[in-house]
Formats: C-alpha cells, sequence, structure tokens
C-alpha cells in the first residue's frame, strides 16, 4: 500500500481496517495522516457541523468534487468518509485506469449493492478523465450505484464534463493557512508518531526556522511535513536537537514553485501576469513572467500571449509594443532557454510601461457584433468589382472616386452599408500615440462629412 497524509493515499477495501496501523519506518507524511475527519488540520469551512463531508461521513449518499491544491487532503478526507461509512472503498487513477476499468468497478459495485454493500469510488486526478471516462460514470452516479469522490487540482469547470459536474457537490479546499502550518509542525514535533531525536527525546525549533518551514511548505502539508522530516534527521546528524534556520536549508534545496502548467495554477498565474500588465505594474509582470519560468511553462505561450496584450489593450496608444512581441517571439525561439527569460523581460517591460487603450478591440467587437445581428446591407454599388466588361451595365463601379485623385487624399463618399452608414466603431482615447491617431481620424472624418470619433 503506497500513502501519504494529504495526497497519495492509495488505499484498497482489504486495507480500510487498518487506517490508522501505520509501520513506524513509514514517512512522517504517512505516520501522522488523520484518521478522522476532526484530526484534518485546516478546512474547517468543509468541516463544521451539518457540513456536506460531515453529512457524507454519516452516510448520506452524494457524490462530490473534491478541488483545491496539492497537500490539503483530498486523498485523506475520502478514506476517512469511506471508513466513516463502512462502504467498500475502492480507489482509481485517472492516470492509468481506462474506460475498461471504469465499467469494471461499476459492474462490481451494482453486485455488491444487490449484497447490500455501498460502494465509495474515489477517482484521483479526474481532470485526466476523458470526456467518454467520464460519461460511463454518469449512470452510476445518477443511479447511485456508487458514491463518487473525485480529486482534482484543476477548476472541474475546465475538465470535467457539466451533466457529471451538475449530479455532484463542488467542495473547494484551500492551502493551508500559517496557523494551521504551525499547527501541524507542532503536531510533527510533539506527537507519539512524530519526528524524535536518536535516543527518544524531543526535537525543538527556533521561531524563524519555523517561519522559514510554513514559507517553504507554501500551503501545502505533505511538503512541510517532508520539509521537516528531512531537517530533523539533518539536525541529528550534527548531534543536535534544535532545528535552525541553518538545517533547514541544508534539508531543503529550494522551494518548490506553486504551479502546475496543466492546472487551475496556471490560468490563475497567465490571469494575473496579463491583469498586472494591463494594470502597468511592471514588478508584478516581472514576478509572474519568473514564476512561469521557473515552472518550466513553454516560452512560446507567454510569447503568444504577449503579442495578443500588445494588441488588446494596448493597441494603438503604443502601436511598436507589438512589433516589439513579435520580435521577442521570434528571437525566443531561435535563442531558447535560458537566454530567452531576458528577451520576454524585455517584452513584459514594454508591454507594461506603454500607455493603454482597449479601442482596436473594443471597436472590432462591436463591428462583429453588429455583423452577428444581421446588420450590414448590400455593399455600395460603387464599391462593388468593376473589373469585368459588363459590371457597369449593374452599376457596379459607377461613380466610385478614387481616393489618390482627391485632396488630402481622401475621397468623400459613402463607405458603409446603408443601414451601417452612421456606424462608430473606432473611438480612439488620449493614450500615447494614440492621441495623434485621434487627431488625425477627426480630420479624416471632417474630409468624410461625418461627426468625429465621440461626437
Amino acid at each position: 500500500m503506497t500513502e501519504d497524509l494529504f495526497g497519495n493515499l492509495i488505499v484498497t477495501p482489504r486495507s480500510l481496517g487498518s487506517l490508522g496501523d501505520v509501520p513506524d519506518h513509514a514517512p512522517l507524511a504517512v505516520r501522522l495522516r488523520p484518521t478522522t475527519l476532526d484530526d484534518i488540520v485546516g478546512q474547517r469551512h468543509l468541516l463544521g457541523p451539518g457540513s456536506p463531508l460531515r453529512r457524507l461521513a454519516q452516510g448520506q449518499p452524494m457524490s462530490v468534487f473534491l478541488w483545491g491544491p496539492p497537500g490539503v487532503g483530498k486523498t485523506t478526507i475520502a478514506a476517512i468518509v469511506s471508513h466513516s461509512t463502512g462502504a467498500r472503498f475502492v480507489e482509481l487513477s485517472a492516470v492509468t485506469a481506462g474506460v475498461k476499468e471504469v465499467r469494471a468497478e461499476i459492474d462490481r459495485a451494482r453486485a455488491e449493492l444487490a449484497r447490500g454493500v455501498k460502494t465509495v469510488l474515489f477517482i484521483d486526478e479526474v481532470h485526466r478523465f476523458s470526456k467518454t471516462q467520464q460519461d460511463v460514470l454518469l449512470p452510476a452516479v445518477e443511479n447511485r450505484i456508487v458514491t463518487l469522490i473525485a480529486a482534482t487540482t484543476e477548476n472541474p469547470s475546465f475538465s470535467v464534463i457539466a451533466p457529471l459536474l451538475s449530479r455532484s457537490l463542488l467542495l473547494t479546499l484551500n492551502p493551508l493557512s500559517d496557523e494551521d502550518m504551525s499547527h501541524l509542525v507542532d503536531r510533527a514535533l510533539t506527537d507519539d508518531r512524530g519526528v524524535r531525536t536518536p535516543d527518544g527525546g524531543l526535537f525543538a525549533i527556533e521561531e524563524d526556522a519555523r517561519a522559514a518551514l510554513i514559507q517553504l511548505g507554501g500551503g501545502d502539508a505533505r511538503r512541510v511535513l517532508t520539509y521537516i522530516e528531512e531537517a530533523a534527521a539533518t539536525t541529528a546528524a550534527v548531534g543536535s536537537a534544535v532545528i535552525t534556520t541553518d538545517t533547514l536549508s541544508q534539508a531543503v534545496d529550494k522551494a518548490a514553485v506553486r504551479y502546475d502548467a496543466d492546472g487551475d495554477q496556471h490560468y490563475d498565474v497567465i490571469s494575473a501576469f496579463i491583469k498586472s500588465l494591463r494594470g502597468s505594474d511592471v514588478q508584478a509582470g516581472l514576478h509572474y513572467l519568473a514564476r512561469m519560468i521557473a515552472a518550466g511553462e513553454d516560452p512560446r505561450f507567454i510569447a503568444r500571449r504577449l503579442m495578443i496584450l500588445a494588441s488588446e489593450d494596448i493597441g494603438m496608444a503604443s502601436p511598436g509594443t507589438l512589433q516589439i512581441c513579435v520580435a521577442a517571439a521570434q528571437a525566443v525561439q531561435m535563442v531558447g532557454m535560458p537566454e530567452g527569460r531576458i528577451i520576454l523581460a524585455q517584452a513584459v517591460v514594454a508591454c507594461a510601461t506603454a500607455p493603454k487603450s482597449n479601442a482596436v478591440i473594443v471597436g472590432v467587437d462591436a463591428a462583429l457584433s453588429d455583423v452577428h445581428q444581421g446588420k450590414g446591407g448590400p455593399v455600395p454599388k460603387h464599391l462593388r468589382d468593376a473589373h469585368y466588361s459588363t459590371a457597369s451595365t449593374y452599376g457596379h463601379g459607377v461613380g466610385y472616386q478614387y481616393a489618390h485623385d482627391a485632396p488630402h487624399g481622401i475621397a468623400a463618399q459613402q463607405y458603409l452599408p446603408d443601414d451601417l452608414v452612421d456606424a462608430r466603431y473606432y473611438t480612439p482615447t488620449d493614450h500615447g500615440h494614440e492621441a495623434q491617431v485621434k487627431e488625425r481620424l477627426a480630420a479624416i472624418e471632417a474630409c468624410l462629412g461625418r461627426p468625429g470619433p465621440g461626437s
């Protein structure tokens, strides 16, 4: 049986009876795993009297999705709930299980239910299940052949089919607070199942080391327990019983980046990245860039998002910014990483410090909205193709004024269809270069005999 405290508890029906029986040589995260809901650190919003998890543990049939970052208790909660109800507990990993395995477990659950035995089916990393695999689960969930408890680090709205999600309860698990993490450290140092000195005594920890440990843990219980176990071993090796920042730093090379390139952290970080640049915060922009680079994000993805931002949020206020972002994307492809980080950083600084305007995207979306609503009648006849011999017979091209023959190169004639002749889509701002565009557009509109932008 492979198991740990909060993320990788692999439980089979035969192991449920020994949920609290763990060998002394097991990792600290295994030894300290909760055996009841009351033992769980954090997630108070889900564990109060009458909460869904309490009702589920008391035998009320319902299927749930547990959504949260790694190391916050998803798998352990599922095992505890199943153990509390006395149900048969089966775990499938979405990484290794296919449609055949899912159907086999559902068939067995149906047979067990006929004998009066309920089944809790726990699916880890359910976001990795295909639509077909999720479709197989649907009748079993709907008819309560199984109680589904599914764990995911990704937002289910992106990864779970709507019919399955609508038949289940979605519970969001939060990263552990600093207070929760401190409590977990205390438990590791004082519990009979925790770390011990070679002579069986207790370890102590300096306050600075405790603070550093909590920060390195990043809200992940499994991570902080792994770190404290290694730190205790390092401390014992130098003949001490006090964990210091020095021994902690020796045990932990560096904090793991809290970022999942395939999960919800991916969407959160890129969202914060774009919004920071849109808000002209260059420091935040560089921070989120660094997080993505450190997590191994594809630099081409970052470059693509910068190119989009250069048109969507900057546009004509600084038209050269798009050229910088395109050049950065090309340069990163040619240079590669790690040097590519410098090129991306230059593009980030350019985007953050550039004047902002969303007039371009507002304009094109307004035009698309009109088109989708069916607006836009026939093209005016004088603008239609007149390159064939009988075109003039139909009035095509007749009366067209060639712009280069007109004063200022602007020919005053109708260009829009009749039903959109007064439409105005692009309204430049006063930001950066777009202020000059606004001034020129006003002159152009005057030549065309139309009100200027904003009139």
